[in-house]
């Protein structure tokens, strides 16, 4: 039986699309491999409750699902299948790559690819095989892991496989991940559990202590993306938030201004920032001296906070920028990876290595 499906999956595999995927705790991206980043939607599945069956056959997965966080009936929930970058829900998580990967082939469900998915550096071995199993599960031919810090600095065009030192900084929505990476390599290497979710979560905080208002994730991330700042902004912002009053139980606004959300984003920040000193204070002399001209380059959602390279740069005195496209960083970088696997095969591991 075993003879016979090598070849099958030889034929499945030649009428596959391999692809890289960036498996994020809030964003799933999708690169192909000659095409670019096809997919990107949020990584959140809506099921029916206590059964983990998706609805209406995969409909309700990414950018639909998402549209439901806070404002499903009982019988209905919308849950996000990873936290802090490591699966939390298996069987969701394999549902969604199934989706994902049938969504890339047209709906096709009999396709085998090869799949490049980037991971946390702090994962555990057993949180690493779960992937590849859930990946493996949901239709993928052979999966390789890649660290995200690595699979950012090939996407982005850092010189990783030179003996020169790059640092760099993923503020993704679980996980922050900060490496040294040099000889295509890391050097030093950290994985933070303090991100977006965390400025998220801050913000909610603050409007209840503050406002005495109740409001939902999607808020607090609407909140974030038009008046939230890391550092001071050149015309400071407001705008009006709505919720629920913790007082009264009924519909309430408030008016809010950047100044006080900078405040409440202090705490995240900060963290962020001493995280970054100290993979610094542990990199080789010769490596800091490459640093200090060249600073680090900060990718994920969490770059595209206000001030956010300000504040690295002014934190640590060295140089600190945003990548032009911060977003879709990782998830190229697996592009790359796919195109020369032969090269950077070093870098990865695969599930046939365990």
């Amino acid at each position: 039986m075993a003879s016979f499906l090598k070849p099958l999956e030889w034929v499945l595999g030649n009428f596959s699309v391999d692809m890289g995927i960036d498996l994020g705790t809030a964003n799933t991206l999708v690169c192909v491999r000659g095409r670019g980043i096809i997919l990107n939607e949020p990584s959140v599945v809506a099921v029916k409750r206590g059964t983990n069956e998706v609805l209406l056959d995969g409909m309700a997965v990414g950018n639909a699902a998402k549209a439901m966080l806070g404002k499903t009936p009982g019988s209905i929930e919308a849950i996000r299948p990873l936290r802090h970058g490591v699966i939390a829900d298996f069987e969701v998580t394999e549902k969604m790559l199934r989706y994902f990967i049938s969504k890339v082939h047209d709906g096709k469900r009999w396709v085998k690819p090869q799949i490049v998915i980037s991971v946390p550096t702090g994962i555990t071995d057993v949180e690493r095989r779960a992937v590849v199993h859930s990946a493996e599960r949901a239709g993928a031919r052979r999966v390789f892991l890649i660290d995200e810090p690595m699979a950012a600095g090939i996407g982005i065009d850092l010189p990783v496989t030179e003996a020169q030192g790059s640092l760099i900084v993923d503020i993704g929505g679980g996980t922050s991940e900060i490496a040294v990476l040099a000889l295509a390599g890391s050097v030093v290497a950290t994985s933070l559990r303090v991100a977006g979710d965390d400025f998220d979560e801050a913000i909610v905080n603050h409007m209840r202590r503050f406002h005495n208002l109740m409001i939902g994730e999607q808020t607090a991330e609407r909140i974030k993306i038009t008046i939230g700042s890391a550092f001071p902004m050149e015309q400071e912002l407001s705008m009006d938030v709505k919720g629920r009053d913790t007082i009264t139980g009924l519909p309430a606004r408030a008016a809010v201004t950047s100044i006080e959300i900078r405040e409440a984003l202090q705490g995240p920040v900060r963290k962020i920032c001493e995280a970054i000193r100290g993979v610094l204070e542990e990199t080789p002399p010769e490596i800091s001296a490459d640093l200090v001209d060249t600073g680090c380059t900060i990718v994920g959602g969490g770059a595209l906070l206000h001030g956010i390279a300000a504040a690295v740069s002014d934190f640590l005195g060295v140089p600190a920028r945003i990548d032009s496209d911060p977003l879709t960083a990782v998830a190229r970088g697996t592009g790359v990876f796919l195109e020369k696997l032969d090269v950077f095969s070093k870098v990865l591991s695969s599930d046939d290595d365990g």
